[in-house]
């Protein structure tokens, strides 16, 4: 470990230098900017290329969703009492041996041939653990930042579309997880190796498709890569940096790269450790975070208990029949709403079954049962509260949803607007409030700070918290991918935590545009492989709760 550490320091501090040196000449975030810019740019055309003027991805999603919320029943309403109970142990003593011996199961977790193995001695962490380590890779700076940036964009309506993506991304989030239990690889060592990347294989291979599997997986294993160096890093500690520098009114970007080492730092010993040292870290700071930030909306919004109604009746209206300046209509804001909902979430991308993989158990059904329990504590409840404090604090007026006001489209697709003679580039997703352009976590901390005194150390503390916890869920899902395509040696190992925590730098450094880009792009170029394994995969699913269900029914 302190080898690990001190290779750490020796490619981290050059940055320090480079970002001081840069800083005289040309800013370090826009240097940043004009490096990623092209790459955000063309993985963004590539990805979001629509139909009718919709991105196919989330047609794709939405429709996806929709079919397994029918096709299983919908288990987001009739199996989430039994999640809860699952996460609560009540049905724990299914995975004894005594358990097989019960119910006689010769091929214990009906998996594949490579992990047939009493599993209740098999996986790294429990029910509660699993959950926590991927709740804490979507509970993150996507229901503070994101829910702002939708609002922002979007209006009051963007929130109806994202608590709609929440429930059908339920049943989504279940057909993965269960997937990435069963199809598992478990070392020597007894570490678990698990998600789309394996399920796409393994089950292609079943079903006959060995060469698509194999492709498929691939491009899933590079974009999680691509994606944990972006929605699961870069963008985390961008967020991160940006209350802690408005906290300390800190306006120079060689600060956001020394807050950046920081955080690498916390985050590089943190991951060393693996995902057991990962998850007794998540299960700790998750729920404590995600209960306190609840609470202080609740307290927010209790406040202004006779404004509920409004806020509510506002979010339907707006839905349907948006007035944010440039949303682009009903479609508009339903897009708005289904992308911060799918980032924020994650359903239907496949990274929350890397984390899940590793859970204790013999039924995979019972683990995606526990998954489905995380988009609807994820966006229906947490991005829900966000959005309530944001539209009852607009209800003085604080700033106008949509464009801003007078701004110019430019010709590369981006928005200038003159405020008070300063002229301000790309201004898309911020708001003017008290004559100070606000993005992202910036707008919800305006709204916190308006109801409760000294919010602004708070909600610092919640964004660097949630940040963190994202990002070493992350660092786990991309860590997972890179061992499947370059080996489970320690020179892999090392070498993808390293250049994990030189993204932690840099997204500290840069500006919010390009990173939020490329890490929507690569987040959502991983639902296309990962679509392939579902579509191919989901009657496993079907045969696999039907034999949890019976064992729960079945037992003593």
């Amino acid at each position: 470990m302190k080898k690990q550490l001190l290779a750490l320091f020796s490619l981290l501090l050059p940055l320090l230098t480079f970002a001081q040196e840069v800083e005289e000449e040309v800013g370090l975030d826009q240097k940043i900017d004009e490096a990623f810019k092209p790459v955000s740019d063309f993985f963004s055309n590539v990805i979001f290329f629509e139909i009718m003027g919709t991105p196919f991805v989330l047609i794709l999603l939405v429709a996806s969703a929709a079919f397994f919320t029918i096709y299983f029943g919908f288990p987001n309403i009739r199996f989430f009492g039994k999640a809860i109970n699952v996460v609560r142990g009540k049905y724990d003593e299914l995975d004894h041996p005594v358990a097989e011996a019960m119910y006689g199961d010769s091929t214990p977790g009906g998996d594949a041939i490579e992990t047939i193995r009493d599993e209740s001695k098999e996986g790294e962490v429990s029910h509660f653990q699993a959950l926590a380590t991927a709740v804490s890779g979507t509970v993150g700076n996507g229901n503070i930042a994101g829910v702002a940036l939708a609002i922002a964009l979007g209006g009051p309506g963007a929130t109806f579309w994202m608590i709609v993506c929440g429930l059908l991304g339920m049943s989504t989030k279940f057909v993965e997880c269960t997937l990435g239990v069963q199809y598992r690889d478990v070392g020597e060592d007894g570490t678990v190796y698990g998600g789309p990347m394996y399920y796409i294989s393994k089950g292609l291979k079943d079903k006959g498709f060995k060469t698509l599997g194999k492709v498929a997986a691939v491009l899933f294993a590079i974009f999680c890569i691509g994606g944990s160096f972006g929605g699961g890093n870069a963008a985390q500690s961008n967020q991160a940096t940006i209350v802690i520098k408005e906290m300390f009114a800190w306006e120079s970007t060689a600060a956001g790269a020394l807050v950046g080492l920081v955080l690498a730092i916390l985050v590089g010993i943190i991951i060393i450790g693996g995902i057991k040292r990962i998850a007794s870290v998540t299960e700790k700071v998750v729920p404590f975070m995600a209960v306190l930030y609840v609470l202080c909306c609740l307290y927010i919004i209790g406040s202004n208990f006779s404004l509920i109604d409004d806020a509510i009746g506002l979010i339907v209206k707006e839905a349907f029949n948006p007035t944010a300046i440039g949303v682009g209509g009903f479609i508009g804001v339903l897009l708005v709403g289904f992308k911060r909902a799918a980032f924020s979430n994650e359903a239907g991308a496949g990274s929350a079954s890397i984390a899940h993989s590793a859970v204790k158990t013999k039924y995979s059904a019972s683990e995606g049962l526990v998954a489905l329990l995380e988009p609807f504590i994820d966006t229906v409840v947490i991005c829900t509260m966000t959005a309530l404090v944001i539209i009852i604090f607009n209800f003085g007026e604080a700033f106008d949803y949509g464009t801003i006001p007078g701004a110019v489209e430019q010709a590369d697709g981006t928005f200038n607007a003159i405020i008070n003679g300063i002229t301000y580039t790309d201004v898309e997703g911020k708001v003017l409030i008290g004559g100070e352009l606000k993005e992202g976590a910036g707008i919800t901390s305006s709204a916190f700070a308006q109801y409760i005194p000294y919010s602004n150390v708070f909600l610092t503390i919640a964004v660097v918290l949630f940040a963190v916890s994202t990002m070493i869920s992350w660092s786990y899902y991309g860590l997972q991918s890179w061992k499947f395509l370059f080996g489970r040696g320690k020179a892999a190992d090392l070498t993808y935590k390293l250049l994990f925590l030189t993204f932690v730098v840099i997204g500290a450094a840069a500006s919010m545009g390009s990173i939020w880009a490329f890490s929507d792009a690569m987040i959502f170029a991983m639902v296309f492989p990962n679509m392939v394994g579902l579509y191919f995969l989901f009657p496993v699913v079907k045969k696999q709760l039907n034999r949890y269900l019976d064992a729960i029914k079945n037992r003593a």
